[in-house]
């Protein structure tokens, strides 16, 4: 009976997150496909939510400076990054990370009103922000890395709920986030890598091995992004970034993956010049 009582329980978010990966995965996906101008769009738009609820998160507006140099100096950042001056726009953005750090303290801080927290916001999202539009404007390989990116980061978040849930065990890191178990993990990285490997068949065929790894390592990165994103809403006592997405509470909590995996990639990319798949 308390099985029976307890079973229910382990799914009853699963409904509302498929619900909302069906309208989003498609979205996002026929941006990637379309090209870079509709991506880039996209991205301005995920990147303008996404200000607006680190600025929230941090206790202030984005309405009024401080809490509006956040989307303004990511954006900022990012125009550069569209105009291919990838180096200029990181830059820019350390330095407006800076300017918006000064800009904080400027006023006296209420309690709760961070402003080293609120700066982090500039990086946090904008490092995110120039990643991914660096990565679909290389003509060549652009559409195939940013899909292989996502398509890792979401079979990681998927194979980790769906193991976790099945198998339970050991905390990951119970003091950061009590409801990731070892198992988990496992079961992310094992279907990052299995759809790395399928993915990177169908798009560009290489060597298995090297589509593995690369899946292994973004696999990694995205449950980095997962802990570090759960140790954030700790540190500021909030169960989700927002209430934005149903099922998946704030585009903080369904993006985590991609802001921590998407500067990785970014870096591969360039290690391995333009036109290469992130697998050869």
């Amino acid at each position: 009976m308390v099985l029976n009582a307890v079973e229910p329980k382990r799914w009853r978010d699963l409904r509302k997150r498929f619900l909302s990966a069906l309208v989003l995965g498609p979205a996002a996906l026929l941006c990637i496909w379309l090209g870079s101008e509709p991506w880039t769009m996209l991205i301005a738009v995920a990147v303008a939510l996404l200000s607006w609820e680190w600025v929230h998160l941090c206790g202030y507006r984005t309405r009024a400076m401080p809490g509006m140099a956040v989307p303004v100096f990511v954006f900022a950042a990012g125009i550069l990054a569209v105009t291919e001056h990838t180096r200029a726009a990181l830059g820019l953005l350390v330095m407006l990370w800076g300017l918006a750090w000064w800009l904080a303290e400027l006023p006296q801080p209420k309690k709760g009103q961070p402003a080293g927290w609120l700066a982090a916001g500039v990086l946090y999202i904008g490092l995110a922000g120039i990643a991914l539009i660096e990565l679909r404007h290389d003509n060549e390989a652009g559409r195939a890395n940013v899909l292989f990116l996502f398509l890792v980061v979401w079979a990681s978040d998927i194979g980790a709920y769906m193991a976790g849930r099945i198998f339970g065990g050991a905390k990951l890191a119970p003091a950061i986030s009590p409801n990731k178990t070892w198992s988990g993990a496992a079961g992310g990285l094992a279907c990052a890598m299995l759809v790395g490997v399928v993915t990177a068949a169908v798009l560009a065929p290489g060597g298995t091995s090297r589509a593995a790894a690369a899946a292994a390592m973004l696999g990694v990165m995205a449950q980095a992004g997962d802990l570090l994103e759960s140790w954030i809403k700790r540190h500021f006592d909030v169960k989700d970034s927002s209430a934005l997405i149903p099922g998946h509470g704030g585009l903080l909590d369904r993006l985590d993956g991609v802001l921590a995996a998407a500067p990785v990639a970014a870096v591969v990319a360039y290690a391995l010049g333009r036109g290469q798949p992130l697998w050869w």
